[in-house]
């Protein structure tokens, strides 16, 4: 007897990455961070647990971070993707990227996109948070090297000022 062969056909897909319409034909199964990597080339936002448990894959869809390790990218069609690469950029870094950079909030780097992201998510929708609330917004996000005071500090240091959330189109 021939072995069963189910053939998935490829789906259309349609989203706004940092500003830039980005359209591919892909596996239905697909998830989110593996369209931004290998379609769009955005490759800031990281594969750490692929189980939503890291944050190392935080993008902010429509505005709301998501963990696009375990968000299909079927899920993101006609919506808004905003990457770590979408915050600044090498000449002009968002108020908290530098903010985390003054802080020494960075070390391996490897959490740091997704900490950007939770912290810009909660500044568009909390500009003067507390500590409390800040902690809280990171705790998604798992760092090993540098710690959490430090990129506590830097998020608090950038609430209310002007600047923190992403730079313009270029």
């Amino acid at each position: 007897m021939e072995p069963l062969i189910l053939a998935v056909a490829p789906v259309a897909v349609t989203l706004t990455v940092n500003r830039i319409p980005v359209a591919a034909a892909i596996e239905p199964t697909r998830s989110l961070l593996s369209l931004l990597r290998a379609e769009a080339g955005q490759t800031g936002a990281k594969e750490g647990c692929d189980d939503s448990e890291c944050g190392a894959c935080m993008v902010l869809l429509d505005g709301r971070p998501v963990n696009s390790c375990s968000y299909l990218a079927v899920q993101a069609d006609g919506r808004s993707v905003t990457t770590v690469e979408g915050l600044g950029r090498a000449d002009r870094l968002s108020g908290l990227q530098q903010a985390l950079l003054e802080h020494g909030g960075v070390q391996c780097g490897f959490c740091t996109p997704g900490m950007l992201i939770s912290a810009t998510a909660l500044l568009a929708t909390t500009p003067d948070p507390s500590e409390d609330e800040v902690r809280q917004a990171l705790a998604g996000n798992l760092c090993r090297c540098t710690g959490y005071q430090t990129i506590v500090d830097a998020v608090l240091a950038t609430a209310g000022v002007a600047g923190a959330s992403p730079a313009p189109p270029a």
